[in-house]
C-alpha cells in the first residue's frame, strides 16, 4: 500500500528528530494478559520493530513514555536499543519536557503517539500529534494524523514510513533491500 500524504503533514514530518511513544495501545494492542504466577503479557509487532530500528539508522531518536511499569517494555527496549525509557510516569508532561530539554530540541522537532486521553497532552505539545487507527475517538480528533494501522499492528511502522519518506530517506532504505 503505497500511503499519499498532504503536504502539511511531510512538512511536519520533515523536521522530527524525536520519536516518543506510548506503550500501551501503540507499541502494544492494548491487551495485557496476567497469568496465575503473578507474570504479565503483552505483545509486539515485528514490523515495529524494524521500524524503531530504521528510524534510529537514519537519525530519528525513540523513546518511550508511559504511565505503567514493566520488565517487558524494559526487555523490548533493550532488544530495539532504545536508551530513553521512563516508566511509571504518571505526569508524562513533567518528563517530556525533561527530553526535550535534554536533547535540546524545540517542539517542532518532536513527534508523539500515543492512543488515549493520558497522550494528549503530549500530542498537542509535540510538532506533529499521532494517533493509531484505533485510538479513542476524542484524541482521533485531535491529532495531526490518524496511522492506517491499530496499534501493536503496525502503527508504529507506519509512523516509521512518515517520517523516513518526509526526510527523503525511505527509497534508499526499500532500494538496499532490492540488492
Amino acid at each position: 500500500m503505497i500511503l499519499n500524504y498532504e503536504h502539511s503533514l511531510l512538512e511536519k514530518a520533515s523536521q522530527i528528530k524525536l520519536l516518543i511513544c506510548d506503550v500501551d495501545g501503540v507499541l502494544s494492542d492494548g491487551k495485557v494478559y496476567f497469568g496465575n504466577e503473578q507474570e504479565e503479557l503483552k505483545n509486539f509487532n515485528i514490523k515495529d520493530g524494524l521500524g524503531i530500528k530504521l528510524m534510529q539508522k537514519n537519525g530519528i531518536t525513540v523513546a518511550i513514555i508511559t504511565g505503567r511499569q514493566s520488565n517487558i517494555v524494559e526487555r523490548r527496549a533493550k532488544e530495539l536499543g532504545i536508551e530513553k525509557v521512563y516508566q511509571g510516569r504518571s505526569d508524562k508532561r513533567a518528563t517530556y519536557q525533561e527530553i526535550i530539554e535534554d536533547m535540546g530540541l524545540q517542539k517542532e522537532q518532536v513527534a508523539h503517539i500515543g492512543d488515549d486521553l493520558p497522550d494528549l497532552p503530549l500530542m498537542k505539545r509535540s510538532g506533529l500529534g499521532i494517533c493509531v487507527n484505533d485510538g479513542y475517538y476524542f484524541v482521533k480528533q485531535h491529532a495531526d494524523w490518524v496511522t492506517p494501522s491499530n496499534g501493536g499492528s503496525g502503527a508504529v511502522r507506519d509512523v516509521a514510513d512518515l517520517l523516513l519518506t518526509a526526510q527523503g530517506k525511505l527509497p534508499n532504505i526499500q532500494a538496499e533491500y532490492l540488492q
